[in-house]
């Protein structure tokens, strides 16, 4: 069984200037080699910013053709998400981009009401499955790890592996004062899916003097802890082992109690 080799990217993002962003991701990942998957924060080209009409991109913008440049020339899938605008609505818009140019997106589902999250972006209706290899992910954006019903595991439990995804990922501008909840939330996430749990988050202060601290993580399927950042700037990559996974899934067969549900938007 194939690994899979993931690159976090735990980044101090300069205020509402996309421009200076990418130069610094340039520098960050200039030395990212051997990855199938490239992780940057939420909102990586802005910060967590509700300034939606000034600095929102499109789809044929420079942030999505440059993710679509690194992704041809690491030979990899980044991912993280920028605000777009599509169809006179404004997005908090995941991009998932792939070394061949083809990409997907998923729009960022429960929008974080707190910070007025909702008043200047439309929520998201769907989710994606990409996949690399045989691995099959679930990306989602940062307050999305509240709320456990978007990421259940909910198709058939079999010893062929039959999971709507292997990789759980939350990409994210969670704040220091909150970072218990991230921390012990990624665990949970990870032990009720039977499912590799990474979080991507950023450090520094944003324009809103909030500060981050980081804490990006990648956890087992039994909740171990296998990479926890520090509070600075870093870039890791880790192997996950398909191995791992498939034995604690027949080892421990616990979905096939679980409730059926159906989600209604």
């Amino acid at each position: 069984m194939q690994d899979l080799t993931i690159t976090l990217v735990q980044a101090n993002l300069i205020w509402e200037n996309a421009k200076q962003n990418l130069l610094h991701f340039d520098a960050l990942i200039k030395d990212a080699s051997e990855t199938d998957l490239i992780i940057l924060p939420e909102m990586f080209s802005t910060g967590f910013s509700m300034k939606n009409e000034t600095l929102a991109e499109r789809m044929q913008g420079n942030s999505v053709a440059w993710m679509k440049q690194i992704a041809q020339t690491k030979n990899c899938v980044i991912t993280g998400s920028l605000i777009i605008e599509d169809n006179s609505k404004f997005y908090n818009r995941l991009i998932w981009m792939q070394p061949d140019g083809e990409y997907f997106f998923y729009d960022k589902r429960h929008l974080f009401s707190l910070a007025g999250e909702e008043k200047f972006y439309t929520a998201g209706e769907k989710r994606i499955f990409p996949e690399i290899d045989s691995w099959k992910m679930l990306p989602l954006i940062c307050y999305d790890l509240r709320f456990p019903i978007w990421s259940r595991q909910s198709s058939p439990y079999t010893e062929m592996g039959n999971h709507p995804y292997d990789v759980l990922i939350f990409t994210a501008n969670w704040p220091e004062k909150r970072i218990s909840a991230w921390k012990q939330l990624l665990i949970a996430r990870a032990i009720e899916n039977q499912c590799y749990v990474i979080g991507v988050n950023r450090v520094g202060n944003d324009g809103n003097d909030i500060y981050y601290n980081g804490c990006s993580c990648v956890i087992d399927p039994m909740g171990s802890i296998l990479f926890e950042g520090l509070n600075e700037e870093c870039v890791k990559t880790i192997s996950l082992s398909k191995q791992h996974l498939t034995d604690i899934r027949n080892k421990f067969k616990f979905l096939n109690d679980r409730d059926e549900y159906e989600i209604r938007l």
